[in-house]
Order: structure tokens, then sequence, then C-alpha cells
């Protein structure tokens, strides 16, 4: 398959949300971005390319719609957000016998902080530090492939609108993604979207996704307080294990 310089450019753009975001947004000069973006085109293309036609690539790339959109903004501005610290992640292999251990789990710990990820080789479990230890110790040593202490859980629950309108979540994943932030995992649930990171990136994620939302609060002129019922007087918060 012959590349064309405007679909090498346009995989670089999706692959840079930084990049997107200033797109955009049109703050971005696209002269600079050719600029930026040439050594990896013409490697990818095995030769020079002239900035005058990565420029014209970079003009006419398709862009995911901006946060800004009505619809997208709408259930931005009518998010809340809270925080859990001490949460640990737990990766396993998926057998008949460490589904029947997660049975347990799930036996044992429904009513605490839990969420279960399964996949066609493998599992993984999120839920409070005081706990994983004993959750470990139920595997064989031999099935548990990977295991992350001091984690913090941000917890955003949304209007229900987020099950029909694309692109919302994107809009959160960005939002950290510009700040440098690395999402260890993730899980939506209904309106409830859970986005598992370091504690070290805990002030600064609660401070730009506050601000995402104080920002398309501000742009709606929406109230939280409006919110399906169950949004209805959530500040963002911290949780911690007691």
């Amino acid at each position: 398959m012959v590349k064309s310089i405007s679909r090498v450019v346009q995989n670089l753009i999706e692959q840079d949300p930084p990049l997107q975001d200033a797109l955009s947004r049109g703050y971005a000069n696209y002269s600079s971005v050719a600029r930026m973006l040439r050594p990896k085109v013409s490697e990818a293309l095995g030769k020079r390319v002239k900035l005058s036609g990565i420029a014209t690539s970079v003009r006419r790339a398709k862009l995911d719609p901006p946060y800004k959109d009505l619809d997208i903004n709408s259930v931005v501005a009518g998010s809340v957000l809270s925080v859990r610290t001490d949460v640990a992640k737990l990766s396993v292999e998926k057998t008949s016998e460490t589904l029947k251990v997660l049975q347990s789990l799930i036996d044992n710990f429904w009513s605490e902080f839990l969420q279960i990820l399964i996949g066609s080789s493998s599992m993984t479990i999120i839920m409070d530090q005081r706990a994983v230890e004993k959750a470990a110790g139920a595997f064989n040593p031999k099935e548990i492939l990977d295991r992350k202490d001091s984690l913090a859980a941000l917890v955003i629950q949304s209007p229900k609108d987020i099950i029909d309108t694309p692109g919302c979540i994107s809009v959160f994943y960005r939002a950290l993604s510009r700040i440098g932030v690395n999402i260890e995992e993730t899980v939506s649930c209904f309106t409830e979207t859970i986005v598992l990171i370091s504690m070290e990136g805990v002030g600064k994620a609660l401070a730009s996704l506050t601000d995402l939302i104080s920002t398309a609060r501000s742009a709606t002129n929406k109230d939280p307080a409006s919110s399906h019922s169950q949004n209805r007087n959530m500040p963002v918060k911290r949780q911690s294990n007691p």
C-alpha cells in the first residue's frame, strides 16, 4: 500500500491529543506544525517532503469534534467529580480456577469499592488497598500477571445523556493527556466513568478536570444541582480508606 502525505499526517495527528486540541481550537500555526511533523513524515515516506505539502495536509486533516460542541459541553457541565485514594489493581490470568476465586471475591467484597474487567485471556480487579493483599493471596502466584498499589480512582458521574452523546469520555481523557497524567486503567459503568491514575498525579488531575467542568458550566450556565438526581449536592471530594 502506497502511503500518501495526507494519510501519514492524519495518522500522526491522531496519535497526538495535545496537537489535535490545538488544531481544533484554532491556535496552532500550520507552518510550525508542518516543520514539527516533517522528520516523521519524511521517515514514513522514505523521502524528503516539502513543508507546503505537509502544511496543506495539516489544514485538511479531519479532527474530532471539539468539546465545546453544545451536546458534549452540556454533559461535561452536568458531571461531578470525586476522588478515591488508596486503591490497588490486580491482573490475573483468566482460567476456570481464577474465575472461581473471582466469584468468591465478589461474594466477600461486593459492598466495598470493587471494579472488575474481564478480557479474553486475563482479568483485572480494582479494589481498596486494604483488601488487595487478601485478594492476591487467594490466587496462585503463577496466575498473577501484574499488581499495582497506591493508586487513585477519579470517579466522574455524568448525566444520562452521556450514553447517547459520542465524544464525551474522550474529553476527560484528553484533559488528563494534556497534563501528562498516565491512565493506568479505566472503567465505564452506565453514567459513571472511573479513571485509575497514580497517587502522584492526583493533584493536577483533579485541578484539570475540575477546571474542565467549571469551564463547561460557565459556557452553558448550567447549575450542577439541576443534573439528574444521583448527582445532586455531590461535591468534588477525596475518599480514602478508613
